[in-house]
């Protein structure tokens, strides 16, 4: 008998229950030590991770090396967005002490007002995200000085961050050029173009609704009177401490430029990080000591207005240090549950209640959810629960852009809305907000998967392959062991 026939046979199938023990110690460490400890979820998540392992040696005979292996390739696959994080923290602190975020927010105080400013900042964070086809780059960009014009404007930064995600999130579930826009068609089998036409049921009426909503909390703070007196201190405190200048836009519109003719993201952002060292140099006479201080340490504002010093002391690359060990720490939870099928055993058992359209359906966002929220990264959870439920659409009779739909419906805007995702790990560093507060907010991203539910059990816009040949009988759902995913952004 060979080796590898002995360590399979030895090796037990992974129960629903042997994946449901470290699940249930995650979601009560987490809720133990966000409430009462006040602390990161760093630990919790690392030692549910544990505990999963424990379960794996344990419960089910796996050895140490298969895990270590599984851990170990779940990582790799979100490498590049690790590396991108620390760019991104190197580009805020170039961009401030270039001025072109200060630049940024002047100009965006000057003509914006607080009743448009959260519909305005809904439709610049999609502009940018269709055109980069990228909701971190929207994010990195415009985002951050939408951040400081709401600020300027006395909006609540929870809210604001909100509508850039609802914003940003919705431009990249629509857009041709984004990764998951691809990724999710080539899941499901279906096409592009197809695949985007069928999320437009899905996503217009979430945008209408977001928009409709941003518009009335924006009617709720025009009310509000704008402290000109603070407004115009801002004005002052930029123009005596940078060199506000329209020409410091080269910078970010070079950079969105790249992104947009589609140059590799990481080159592209070193690029933007470089030409904002150049321009901190020419316009705000810093020095390359200066430049490079704040790369690796970030920007610190001393201007003595609070408003100011709090929107620009941010950015650099030991900003990012705890978000990438975050990111790592929950990949590690999620390689283990992946590879010891501990993900599918969940799946399967979700599946088992899925006898019509509609129940399929909320089984695909349901499981799209659990994967972003155990395996957290988004990549993850439309490429596992694509090749889970790919053959039981098929077998139901659905199209596949129903299929691919759903991906995106769940699998791409839940992720932020998790703070261990990378997503949400990323959106939370980025645009310096606290975990959870801003997830009211994002509605674009709540009710998309809400809308995908009622569609499913409605039939609304549901395609069939042969309409008249639609399988009503109970799917027969077969176990599918999904292998080591290599899905790199």
């Amino acid at each position: 008998m060979k080796k590898e026939e002995a360590t399979s046979k030895i090796i037990k199938e992974t129960k629903f229950i042997h994946a449901v023990i470290p699940l249930l110690f995650l979601i009560i460490s987490l809720a133990y030590t966000l409430k009462y400890t006040k602390a990161s979820p760093h630990i919790p998540i690392i030692i549910s991770g544990m505990v999963a392992s424990w379960v794996a040696m344990f419960g089910l005979n796996y050895k140490w090396e298969i895990i270590l292996e599984g851990i170990l390739e779940t990582i790799k696959s979100s490498m590049e967005a690790a590396i991108i994080l620390l760019i991104i923290g190197m580009v805020v602190g170039s961009w401030i002490i270039s001025g072109v975020v200060p630049t940024m927010i002047f100009y965006g105080l000057k003509i914006m007002n607080p009743s448009i400013f959260l519909p305005t900042t809904v439709l610049l964070s999609f502009v940018a995200a269709v055109a980069t086809g990228n909701s971190w780059s929207a994010a990195a960009t415009i985002g951050i000085a939408l951040m400081g014009i709401g600020a300027g404007l006395g909006i609540s930064a929870p809210i604001t961050v909100g509508a850039i995600i609802s914003g940003a999130y919705m431009g990249d579930k629509i857009s041709p050029l984004s990764d998951t826009t691809n990724l999710a068609p080539a899941m499901a089998g279906s096409k592009l173009f197809d695949h985007i036409k069928a999320m437009l049921y899905t996503t217009i009426p979430s945008f209408i609704i977001s928009m409709m909503m941003f518009t009335m909390i924006g009617l709720k703070y025009s009310k509000t009177q704008v402290d000109s007196s603070a407004l115009n201190s801002i004005f002052i405190t930029l123009t005596e401490n940078f060199n506000i200048t329209p020409m410091l836009f080269i910078v970010p519109i070079i950079t969105i430029g790249l992104v947009i003719k589609r140059a590799p993201a990481i080159p592209s952002l070193l690029f933007g990080t470089i030409i904002g060292g150049i321009a901190a140099v020419i316009f705000q006479k810093a020095s390359v000591t200066d430049f490079i201080e704040v790369l690796q340490n970030g920007f610190v504002s001393n201007t003595g207005n609070k408003i100011v010093d709090g929107l620009l002391t941010r950015g650099g690359m030991n900003s990012m240090l705890g978000t990438v060990a975050l990111i790592i720490c929950a990949l590690f939870l999620g390689g283990i549950m992946e590879r010891t099928g501990m993900l599918n055993a969940i799946a399967k058992k979700i599946l088992s209640i899925a006898n019509s359209t509609g129940s399929l359906i909320f089984s695909t966002l349901l499981t799209a959810f659990a994967v972003n929220v155990l395996a957290a990264e988004q990549y993850l959870s439309i490429v596992i629960t694509g090749r889970i439920f790919k053959d039981v659409y098929k077998e139901k009779g659905l199209e596949p852009v129903m299929l691919s739909r759903a991906l995106e419906d769940c699998g791409t805007m839940t992720s932020p809305l998790i703070p261990w995702n990378t997503c949400g790990a990323y959106m939370i560093a980025t645009l310096g907000i606290a975990p959870w507060v801003y997830v009211p907010y994002c509605f674009m991203n709540i009710i998309s998967p809400i809308i995908s539910a009622i569609y499913g059990f409605t039939g609304f816009s549901i395609r069939y392959l042969d309409e008249k040949k639609v399988k009503k009988s109970k799917v027969d759902l077969k176990y599918v062991y999904v292998s080591t995913i290599n899905s790199i952004k």
